[in-house]
């Protein structure tokens, strides 16, 4: 199984080199473009909530991606140093009282934008998996 990984410090500017390794990654994987567009979504906001949420901006901390192939399936896991959170806990930005609100969208975007996602350890760890053919 080939994988490939790298670790940022917690700054917002950094999310440039993670889609620098996104397009090497298209490369190297030889991702369509009409998964592309999702992947690159999907990988920067679940990038920029481990910054924001999950290390508090803290750049003594680092977010960590690894992406690997399995069979057809790419699998993105990104993982942070902070506490982790509860997905019950989170609003859903769907209904009516929180539509107006920006909180809760990325992980909703994550979850329509990929095949699948899992949130392990706390939710410290996500992996995104996107089908190749």
């Amino acid at each position: 199984m080939k994988s490939i990984k790298i670790s940022i410090p917690s700054l917002i500017e950094n999310i440039k080199i993670i889609e620098s390794f996104i397009d090497n990654a298209k490369e190297t994987f030889e991702i369509n473009d009409d998964i592309y567009g999702n992947i690159m979504i999907s990988v920067t906001e679940c990038i920029s909530n481990a910054i924001i949420h999950g290390n508090q901006n803290d750049k003594n901390k680092l977010v960590h991606l690894e992406l690997n192939m399995d069979n057809d399936q790419l699998n993105f896991i990104i993982e942070d140093e902070g506490n982790g959170f509860d997905l019950q806990e989170l609003p859903d930005p769907t209904s009516p009282e929180n539509i107006e609100k920006t909180g809760g969208r990325g992980i909703f975007l994550i979850r329509h934008l990929s095949d699948e996602v899992k949130f392990e350890e706390g939710g410290k760890k996500t992996v995104l998996s996107f089908y190749m053919d």
